[in-house]
This record gives structure tokens, C-alpha cells and sequence, in this order.
């Protein structure tokens, strides 16, 4: 689970809706200064169990950057309701959601841009760069280049996958506040450590997130992450820009399969010193600067 530093989003960000084609999605939404010269759109899509905040921390430098930073609730994800029907978190429907987010964004009909029709950059963290990666497969002209943050070529680690087998035991039998104290006490949370900026009064506020998340998405999802195949190939044949990201150590796909990933889709590989499987969160500035070379290297001159 990634522990953004705070849940306040920065000055420049709007906790808002984005609505869509496919409903309605909550969104943090952090626009460049009135005046400064605007490079274009940034798609956040965070992980499993985590949440448009995941982000939060590199908001306010993509912005100075130039870029309008939309972070994304998932449907059943936090803010963003969702149905009890397992079925409704399929990957492709989940894939269908991100299109319909991007085309909102392009087209301005979210009520926030002007809709210049720019296609958006798209990244997705952990779980939400496989979800990336099948919106892309479905319809590659949508987006101006995809970044995979900590997010591998196919099923996590077996250590993984029986973590998440017994999470999706747990939240179909119990209410979701008896698995969070079980998670707690199995996995207290990390000492708050000055470097890392954390709050420790946000310990609460990760509580209020996790209340929120459907159980039947956490199922869902948790199946994807398990069963994923290896879709590098098709990935691989299309013409966009790509980039991987991560940490220099991750126990949900390791580092060297991240690089031989990176390796086989021709993409810029970036490592974030001293970041693990959340480099958003563990070092934002750094994440920030690496994500806004790759999107200037590819984007409007």
C-alpha cells in the first residue's frame, strides 16, 4: 500500500468529478499557473488498494513542469463508488473507464479544460499500469506515451499472490474494518521517519480510504494481479513511447524483471534511488524530474 506523505491535496490541485461516458470518476486535478506555457495532460492511475492521493506528492512539481496532473479514483476505489458485481472490475471494463477518462480530458467536456482534443500521458502504478497497459492494447491512439510505475510483465510474485489470495478471503467474510485491524496488526505501520514527510495524524485518514475501497473490487483486481499473462509482446509492436519506472528494490515484481521488460518493449528504463515499489511516494521529486524528461522528450515542442 503506498502512504501518501499527506491527503491535503497542494494549492494547485482541485479535489473534484470527472464526468465521463462511463460515469462519474473522482479526480485530483492539479493545472499550471494562470500564464505559465502548458505542455500538455498527465493520466495518473494508481495501484491496488491505493488511490488518486498516491500521487499527491508529485502534483505540484508536474505542474510547475507545465503539466495538468489528473489522478484518478478507479471505479470501487476510494471516492469513486462502485457496484458489489465482481464482474464490473474486469480489466477490459476497467480498461474502458481510463478511454473514457482521457477522452473527457481531450474533449473538455469534464468541465475543467478547454478540450484542445491533446491526447493525454498516460502512467499507471502497480496495478493501475496493467489497467494502463490493457486501455492501451484496446485503442493506442488514445494516449501520447504510457509509463509503467512499478508494474510488471505479467502475474506478481508467489509471495504476492497468496498475500492476495488470503486479502480476498478476508474481505469477503469480514467487515472491511476487522480486516484493516488484522492488516495493522500483522503489518504495523512503518516508524514516521523525518526524510519521509509523512503525517502521522494521516494514519486515520489511510483508515478512511481503506473503509471505502469495494470489497468486490479488491477481489477483483487482486484475481488480475495474480493471473496476469505476459503481454509484452503485443505491447511491444506499437509505435508509442513507453517508459518503465521503479524503485531500486520490489517485492511485487523484482527490479531485474522490470528491466528485461524495459529491455523487450524498447523503452527508457528509469530506477529511483532509495524509492522501493512506490517511488511516487518515496521520492517524489526525483519521480517528478524522470517523469517530466521522458514526457518532454515526447510531447509538443
Amino acid at each position: 500500500m503506498s502512504r501518501p506523505p499527506t491527503f491535503v491535496p497542494p494549492a494547485c490541485a482541485t479535489a473534484r468529478i470527472l464526468r465521463t461516458d462511463r460515469g462519474d470518476f473522482a479526480v485530483l486535478d492539479a493545472a499550471p499557473a494562470e500564464g505559465a506555457p502548458r505542455r500538455g495532460t498527465v493520466l495518473l492511475l494508481p495501484g491496488f488498494t491505493g488511490s488518486k492521493e498516491d500521487f499527491i506528492a508529485l502534483l505540484e512539481p508536474l505542474a510547475r513542469a507545465g503539466y495538468r496532473a489528473v489522478s484518478v479514483d478507479g471505479r470501487g476505489q476510494y471516492e469513486t463508488p462502485g457496484p458489489d458485481d465482481e464482474s464490473a472490475y474486469a480489466q477490459a471494463e476497467l480498461a474502458r473507464d481510463v478511454l473514457a477518462q482521457a477522452a473527457a480530458l481531450g474533449a473538455g467536456a469534464d468541465g475543467r479544460a478547454a478540450g484542445d482534443g491533446a491526447r493525454p500521458h498516460l502512467l499507471g502504478h502497480s496495478l493501475g499500469g496493467q489497467i494502463a497497459r490493457a486501455a492501451v492494447l484496446r485503442d493506442p491512439g488514445a494516449f501520447a506515451t504510457l509509463t509503467l510505475m512499478s508494474s510488471g510483465p505479467a502475474a506478481i510474485t508467489p509471495l504476492q499472490r497468496t498475500r492476495a489470495q488470503m486479502l480476498a478471503e478476508a474481505v469477503a467474510a469480514l467487515p472491511m474494518d476487522e480486516v484493516w485491524q488484522a492488516m495493522r496488526a500483522m503489518e504495523p505501520p512503518p516508524p514516521q521517519e523525518a526524510e519521509t514527510g509523512q503525517d502521522p495524524d494521516d494514519g486515520e485518514a489511510l483508515r478512511a480510504r481503506w473503509l471505502l475501497h469495494s470489497p468486490a473490487q479488491l477481489i477483483a483486481t487482486g484475481r488480475q494481479l495474480s493471473t496476469e499473462p505476459d503481454r509484452v509482446a503485443e505491447l511491444t509492436a506499437l509505435p508509442l513511447p513507453k517508459h518503465v519506472i521503479s524503485g531500486e528494490r520490489d517485492d511485487t515484481w523484482p527490479v531485474p524483471l522490470l528491466d528485461d521488460m524495459a529491455e523487450r518493449l524498447g523503452a527508457r528504463r528509469t530506477v529511483i534511488r532509495g524509492a522501493e515499489h512506490s517511488p511516487n511516494t518515496d521520492r517524489p521529486a526525483e519521480t517528478a524530474a524522470a517523469l517530466v524528461d521522458f514526457w518532454h522528450a515526447h510531447g509538443p515542442r
